[in-house]
């Protein structure tokens, strides 16, 4: 897809989703860039670039100074902080944004962090205010963050993608700039490894010795080399989050054992690093060969490199460094397995990237959650959604069983302009495309598990998989059949309309009233409602919509006040926040519902 077609394809997204809003709210939407902003961030925590994200729109002037946030992640830990400032245009064309424009967001968001930081901006703002718990939380955990970066998101093409760093209160922040372009690289190719490059001449000195058997015929290539302590360090430092095969979420802290032995040998026995380690696997979509010091054969230059295991010993490495400044990373040496991919075809390349995920961390826990594209309840959802047509019997629902499935089968399917022009507006739109964590979460906030599908896509699909453990190599329950697949979509539009209805109510945590809202009517109303009507309509009738929305200010409210001050997104993820709103009392459902039986 060319990055003018993907740029009509993202508008177009964002303003469908606006136009579905506008009729029953009678006045424009109020902040468009919020729903671009959460598209973006959404691709970013998917693709391992950031955290759980959420959309928080706040944009003041406070003592003579602009202040702006579009959205903000924390890691798990609370050690790590990304903060959004979006630039949305709404352009039809390639446009230019200038550097001064997104530096000056990039200020605007610097000066929110800033006065958050030394605490100032709660006492200037409402405590109804929805970025008043964020600045609360920022001002108190501050001290412990390892890791701030500010992202500015533009469907604009920016010259600069990064900026020079700057200093808060004693801590380093990032700028990063996602543009159009970026974004469209990402989403093109279903994966964020395009930009990883890393020269081993200059970050450790030279080529690194390495025994390299290629395979022509095969789909990879494989090394086994040794990485400089330091030289990993650095380059976890530069990419972060990133360097982590997107899929295998390694975001860890030394609490483990594992992580707590790492700690212990590069503080009392760095020179034993490799023999007491496993060492890490790595793989990459290209390979550069060179000499090394002695003139043996030596990896110079790897571009697309991600760790697929191993996190725990890169982050170790880098946490252990911060904290402990004296450890000395230049006498240790880290085993590798590099994997140097082949395939053409980028589905299989993400599938086998899974299997040696799986395999490789065979001695660690890994969240099986990210490893599941090959697990039959998915490949027979996949196989249901290629098969099942919708009631107009011309269009269907795409099931992205592996990252990147859907845009490489409109780039294989849509080989000319009618066909792709019928495949993103009637067979298959953007719109009708759901992923492993979109069904998760929409099956289990249905099923009365908002606060599981609050703690994140991840997180979430984890637990939902735990019902699907394998004995002896059969599923623990039965596969689903056209019936029930039709039943899972009605769920998935539901959360979606839900969403899509809470953006413009509510400034900020409007996807947990969604999660909330929806639970609280399959609760109360869900042995009543019709799930084949909704499939039927493709749709929610008036009076359901309206239903959602009176029931959502009700729920936003008991969440609110239930959180006694602490922030929402927080509060969600507690099963005493689902009891609350469970058993809260709400006005009387509306009558002549359709879905109703």
């Amino acid at each position: 897809m060319e990055l003018i077609e993907f740029l009509h394809q993202v508008r177009g997204e964002v303003q469908a989703e606006i136009a579905e809003r506008m009729p029953e709210a009678g006045t424009p939407y109020p902040y468009p860039e919020s729903v671009f902003s959460e598209k973006v961030m959404e691709h970013m925590a998917e693709s391992g670039m950031t955290f759980e994200p959420e959309v928080c729109h706040f944009a003041k002037r406070i003592s003579n100074a602009k202040l702006r946030l579009s959205g903000y992640a924390v890691s798990e830990d609370a050690e790590q902080l990304d903060l959004f400032v979006s630039l949305y245009g709404d352009v039809t064309e390639i446009t230019p944004v200038p550097d001064a424009e997104t530096k000056a967001a990039a200020e605007q968001c610097l000066r929110f962090l800033s006065m958050c930081a030394e605490g100032k901006l709660a006492s200037k703002i409402d405590p109804s205010d929805d970025a008043y718990p964020l600045a609360t939380t920022i001002h108190g955990s501050y001290p412990a963050l390892d890791q701030i970066r500010i992202y500015v998101l533009t469907d604009r093409q920016a010259k600069s993608k990064t900026f020079k760093s700057r200093e808060v209160q004693g801590k380093t922040i990032k700028l990063e700039v996602m543009d159009i372009e970026r974004l469209h690289r990402h989403l093109s190719e279903g994966k964020p490894r395009d930009e990883l490059e890393v020269n081993f001449e200059e970050v450790s000195g030279g080529a690194l010795p390495c025994v390299y058997v290629p395979d022509e015929k095969g789909e990879y290539d494989f090394a086994l080399t040794a990485i400089p302590g330091e030289a990993l360090r650095f380059v976890y430092e530069k990419y972060g989050a990133r360097l982590l095969e997107a899929n295998v979420r390694s975001f860890l802290n030394a609490t483990g054992k594992v992580n707590k032995g790492i700690r212990d040998t590069l503080k009392s026995s760095p020179e034993r690093f490799m023999a007491y380690n496993n060492g890490i696997v790595i793989v990459a979509d290209e390979v550069r060969l060179g000499k090394t010091a002695d003139g043996g054969p030596g990896l110079l230059w790897l571009k697309g490199m991600q760790i697929v295991n191993g996190g725990q010993t890169t982050a170790s490495l880098y946490f252990t460094k911060k904290k402990s400044p004296e450890v000395a990373l230049d006498k240790v040496r880290v085993p590798a397995k590099v994997i140097i991919l082949r395939s053409q075809d980028p589905v299989a390349e993400e599938v086998l990237i899974a299997d040696i995920s799986r395999y490789a961390n065979s001695q660690n826990s890994v969240k099986q959650s990210d490893l599941s594209a090959n697990k039959p309840f998915h490949v027979e959802i996949e196989k249901l959604s290629m098969t099942t047509y919708c009631p107009d019997g011309v269009g269907r629902w795409f099931y992205e069983r592996a990252a990147g499935s859907y845009n490489t089968m409109l780039a294989r399917e849509g080989n000319t302009p009618a066909k792709l022009k019928q495949l993103k507006q009637v067979v298959v739109p953007p719109a009708r495309k759901i992923t492993k964590t979109d069904l998760a979460k929409a099956l289990n906030a249905w099923g009365g598990k908002p606060d599981q599908v609050s703690l994140g896509n991840q997180k979430n699909f984890e637990r939902f998989m735990e019902d699907f453990r394998e004995v002896e190599g059969q599923v623990s329950i039965d596969l689903p059949n056209v019936t029930e697949y039709k039943a899972m979509i009605a769920q998935v539009i539901l959360l979606k309309k839900a969403i899509t209805m809470t953006r413009p109510m509510f400034p900020a945590y409007q996807s947990y009233v969604a999660n909330y809202v929806v639970a609280v009517l399959g609760d109360r109303l869900g042995k009543y409602v019709s799930l084949e009507r909704i499939w039927n309509q493709q749709e929610l009738s008036t009076g359901l919509k309206q239903q959602l929305q009176d029931w959502a200010k009700e729920v936003n409210e008991v969440m609110h006040r239930s959180a006694a001050g602490k922030m929402v997104s927080e509060w969600a993820k507690k099963p005493e926040c689902w009891d609350i709103v469970r058993t809260a009392k709400y006005s009387e459902p509306q009558k002549g519902i359709a879905e109703l039986k």
